[in-house]
């Protein structure tokens, strides 16, 4: 009797053995495939979206692995991640890591054809904006490089998807194109050093700072530039928003706007006065960057005020702008 209680256990405990090492090997398994899916040398790139479906159904949350990829939904019902980018960032390690095991599984997915592509970031807290921020776009107005950024802010209900229409407002006859590089705060940012600064981005997005010239002059508004960037649609954002760690360098991006087909603005970030680095943290010296919060980081020379002659626009003109490695917007100007 002894003798078979002793087999009895060892099987038991044979038993335990298997289960736990068939458990361990899944997670290895698990974490070596997460690995290889977002490690930083990988051809694949986490690029957050907000779509909904043809059908006009809820808003949704997705990731593509690449460019024009097919999108995987995390925000399923029973993943409980967020419909949108800023409550999942809220969110912290906790979502990410949820999403990352989604996206491992890829069960959910759709066609970017079959959906439409909302702006990636919607209702954030703050839009903040740097002016002057581009050597050749100070050279081109004679002025010297600030010596501290310059900052002005956006509404959050400028923010516009990658391919909605720009609405032309029609107490304005000298809307102009500003393509930047826009980026995206993952966790609160307070009073934070520029070496640390990378830990508190989390990650890039292509912007346009549409502006209202008219409304810039010292004629307008005291020459407070608040409704020169703050009127309706005015912000054009997306189509993704890519995560850090699959943006080789934020500070040697290439930029390009055209307008109707010609190209008006060609620039690269490495031509910044102040870098994203030192904006980030000069803006939390001031104030608490909260997750979500969007910063549009400036823009280069070619911009149509400073042109000879001017250009501005006008209904019907289709604006696009691209960032190497980030995306594309293309939005046409309607009264």
């Amino acid at each position: 009797m002894l003798q078979l209680n002793s087999l009895r256990n060892i099987f038991c405990i044979n038993k335990n053995n298997i289960i736990n090492c068939k458990a361990v090997l899944k997670k290895n398994i698990e974490l070596s495939r997460n690995k290889r899916l977002f490690s930083s040398t990988s051809p694949n790139k986490m690029r957050f979206l907000q779509y909904t479906c043809r059908n006009n159904g809820p808003q949704r949350l997705g990731v593509q692995l690449s460019q024009g990829s097919d999108i995987i939904e995390i925000s399923a019902v029973t993943a409980s991640v967020p419909n949108n980018l800023v409550d999942f960032l809220k969110g912290g390690d906790e979502y990410m890591e949820k999403a990352k095991r989604i996206i491992a599984e890829a069960k959910s997915v759709v066609d970017p054809n079959e959906v439409n592509i909302l702006a990636p970031i919607t209702k954030p807290d703050k839009i903040l904006c740097v002016g002057l921020n581009y050597k050749t776009h100070c050279d081109e107005q004679k002025v010297a490089y600030p010596e501290e950024p310059i900052f002005f802010n956006k509404f959050p209900s400028t923010i516009i998807g990658p391919t909605d229409n720009v609405l032309h407002p029609p107490n304005s006859k000298a809307l102009d194109w500003e393509i930047e590089l826009g980026i995206v705060i993952g966790r609160e940012c307070r009073r934070v050093h520029k070496g640390d600064v990378n830990n508190y981005i989390f990650g890039y997005t292509v912007c346009q700072d549409i502006s209202a010239r008219d409304w810039q002059s010292p004629k307008k508004n005291g020459g407070q530039w608040l409704f020169a960037k703050s009127m309706d649609t005015f912000c054009p954002i997306g189509p993704a928003v890519v995560a850090k760690e699959f943006v080789c360098d934020p500070t040697e991006l290439k930029l390009r706007c055209s307008v109707n087909g010609v190209v008006m603005q060609e620039g690269n970030t490495s031509d910044m006065v102040h870098d994203v680095y030192n904006i980030v943290s000069y803006l939390s010296h001031c104030i608490t960057l909260l997750p979500g919060d969007v910063i549009l980081t400036g823009t280069p020379s070619g911009v149509g005020l400073f042109r000879n002659p001017r250009i501005f626009l006008k209904a019907g003109d289709v604006i696009e702008s691209e960032i190497n490695g980030l995306g594309k917007l293309c939005n046409t100007i309607v009264d």
